[in-house]
């Protein structure tokens, strides 16, 4: 028992050609993997001239001891503040920096580029946090350093990051800049082809012509009338 066939409509489009084996890209490949992973290194090891600006920039909190107690020398200064301040610009700028030469180096973007700046940006946040406080000194040398400069002589507290929030300035700035980078400026994939034959829409056949009908015969006019 034979099947039978439908013929194809002149207005259906025509058949895709068979794809090749092999002919379609990996979404993702190595190369980029590896431009992520080169990404996330230089970002975090920036985070140690996070901790060295952070170190020298912000202003310090000075102390003074009465040989029992440790006292503020000025209870309404605001140079508490001004360090957690000074640590969100730096990160905010260096956010800015990574974000740029990020975008320089790789204009093409992709999710493992985005995902090493994140992730190299976190890092390079807590590493300059703790770099800079082993350079100005852990709070457990509070007292050691109280004690070294003697009853009433002011003396600069550790450095000291009170604002932990400021930690994700880095970051946020870095990945949010880079992803309007890569939406207003990366080149875009040229438009596929269309199929030839095709317009996309439907358009009804038009209405057969109609056919000339040739005249009544209306008979003899009485100019053609027979002659007795």
């Amino acid at each position: 028992m034979t099947e039978a066939v439908t013929p194809q409509s002149p207005f259906d489009p025509p058949p895709s050609p068979p794809e090749k084996p092999g002919g379609t890209a990996a979404a993702v490949r190595p190369e980029d993997i590896r431009d992520g992973a080169v990404v996330a290194l230089v970002v975090g090891v920036t985070g140690l001239l996070l901790g060295l600006l952070w170190w020298w920039l912000a202003p310090r909190v000075q102390f003074v001891s009465n040989g029992e107690a440790v006292f503020l020398r000025n209870s309404e200064s605001e140079a508490r503040i001004a360090a957690d301040g000074t640590f969100f610009l730096l990160a905010l700028g260096l956010g800015v920096l990574s974000a740029v030469g990020t975008f320089l180096w790789r204009r093409a973007g992709g999710v493992p580029l985005v995902i090493g700046l994140a992730v190299g940006s976190c890092f390079a946040a807590l590493a300059g946090w703790r770099f800079g406080l082993w350079l100005g000194s852990s709070s457990r040398d509070l007292a050691a350093a109280a004690a070294a400069a003697g009853k009433g002589v002011p003396f600069d507290a550790p450095l000291e990051l009170l604002a932990y929030g400021a930690l994700l300035a880095w970051p946020m700035t870095a990945v949010l800049l880079h992803l309007g980078f890569t939406v207003l400026w990366t080149p875009r994939d040229p438009e596929p082809d269309p199929l030839y034959g095709w317009s996309g829409s439907y358009r009804p056949a038009p209405p057969p012509a109609e056919r000339a009908l040739p005249p009544a015969d209306t008979g003899p006019t009485a100019s053609e009338a027979p002659r007795a």
